[in-house]
Order: C-alpha cells, then sequence, then structure tokens
C-alpha cells in the first residue's frame, strides 16, 4: 500500500530569515493525520538566509539527523562540538538526559538548504552523543548507501533505534530496489528531482509510506536525490 504526502501539502513555516517545509506536524503546524511514521517523526526541509540561523536552544530523547543539500550548516552544541557541514555530510546528534545546540548558516553570502530529520530513539535517557560522517555522491549514485543505522555498520552514522536511511541519486536508466520482510515499512522522501515509487511518480519535496509490499522499487528517475527511511511498523 501507497500513502502519498505531496510536497504542497506540507505544512510551511517562513520567518523571512527561514522557510521551513513541515512533512509531519512541528511546532506552530498541527495535523493530526501526520503526526510521523514509525519512530520517524520530523522531515523539516530548511532553507535558512546569508548570517542567519537558530539560537542556542535544548533538546531531549530524540535523535537528531541533518542531511544537507546546499550550502554550509554551521553546529555548536554543549557536548563542545562544533563544525560546518556542507553537501555529503550527515549529521547525528543523540539528545539523551539533554543537549543545547546551535545551528546557523555558515556562509555570509548564500542560503543553506538542508533536512532536519528526528528519530524517536527506543529507549529514553542516556549521554548525549555527537557523530558526522561524509557521504560521496559517487557512493550515492545509482545504489542505495546506508547512512544511519542501529548498530553504525557500513560507515553510517548510528541511531538508538530499529531504522535504518539510505541515500541515493538516481537518473535515466538507473533503478534500485530494497526489500521490506515483515513487521517492516518504508518512507521514500523525495529530495531533488524526480522518481516512480512502486509506480507511483513523485517529484522533489514529495514522501510516500509504503506497507505491505515486499519490495520497495525506485527507477525512471530525472535528478534524483532521495531518502529511504526502513522502519518497524
Amino acid at each position: 500500500m501507497l500513502n502519498v504526502r505531496k510536497s504542497q501539502d506540507r505544512g510551511v513555516a517562513s520567518f523571512g530569515w527561514l522557510r521551513s517545509q513541515h512533512t509531519f506536524s512541528f511546532g506552530h503546524y498541527f495535523d493530526p493525520a501526520h503526526m510521523g511514521v514509525g519512530p520517524l517523526r520530523v522531515i523539516n526541509e530548511d532553507r535558512v538566509a546569508p548570517g542567519r540561523g537558530f539560537d542556542p536552544h535544548s533538546h531531549q530523547n530524540m535523535e537528531i539527523i541533518s542531511y544537507v543539500l546546499d550550502g554550509a550548516l554551521e553546529h555548536k552544541d554543549s557536548m563542545g562540538n562544533g563544525s560546518v557541514l556542507r553537501y555529503g555530510d550527515v549529521q547525528r546528534m543523540s539528545a539523551g538526559t539533554g543537549v543545547t545546540h546551535s545551528e546557523y548558516n555558515g556562509s555570509k553570502t548564500e542560503p543553506v538548504h538542508f533536512l532536519q530529520i528526528w528519530v524517536i530513539p527506543s529507549e529514553a535517557g542516556g549521554a548525549p552523543g555527537y557523530e558526522e560522517k561524509h557521504f560521496d555522491a559517487a557512493d550515492k549514485r545509482g545504489k542505495l548507501r546506508l547512512i544511519a543505522s542501529r548498530d553504525g555498520r557500513e560507515g553510517s552514522v548510528s541511531l538508538r533505534q530499529d531504522a535504518a536511511i539510505y541515500a541515493t541519486i538516481l537518473d535515466g536508466a538507473d533503478a534500485v530496489s530494497h526489500p521490506l520482510p515483515p513487521g517492516r515499512q518504508a518512507y521514500v522522501q523525495v529530495a531533488r528531482g524526480s522518481v516512480t515509487v512502486n509506480g507511483c511518480a513523485l517529484q522533489a519535496g514529495d514522501a510516500v509510506q509504503v506497507t505491505d509490499e515486499a519490495v520497495v522499487g525506485l527507477s525512471a528517475a530525472k535528478d534524483a536525490e532521495v531518502l529511504l527511511f526502513d522502519l518497524p511498523l
């Protein structure tokens, strides 16, 4: 079964310096029909103006993943971490018992475009943690590259949840597939371009929840970059 979430139906927050599109309920946007999928709680597509950003704020009991699409995302946190993330970088921050962080556009001239993803951990508490890794475009082109997993396998960042996130870049005749065993579901988010998922045509910003299917197939893409979430039901 496919449950499509079109880009134009997402919640929108616009503050001049920030334009954010919310796949699921977040902040002032609330829709009881879109509260997340399994432990996947947030996918925000954020565009931040040069030199602006999110002042220090706190989180608890959440796995927070940043996936940079364009520009420079500057991060600082109460654990002492500080870095500037660029395209291909994936950051995971485990909020655990509590962490404070800030996120700013690291450029004074160019906007930054990124996806912020929240996954509910399997257990509350624990010490906060931080990790970041770089995934070259070549590693994602024409294949599903694991970028986050419970055990950090295959060079992915680790998550405190039985979930996996894959990234892929597809174009033309490229096609990839991912099996869905019983008890699992998938959520496919199109970051850019267009792609067909199990026969359903999607554009940039669109997403689809896939349940009761043995396989998730991605094909007929045009300049597409896609995230695939493998999640418990």
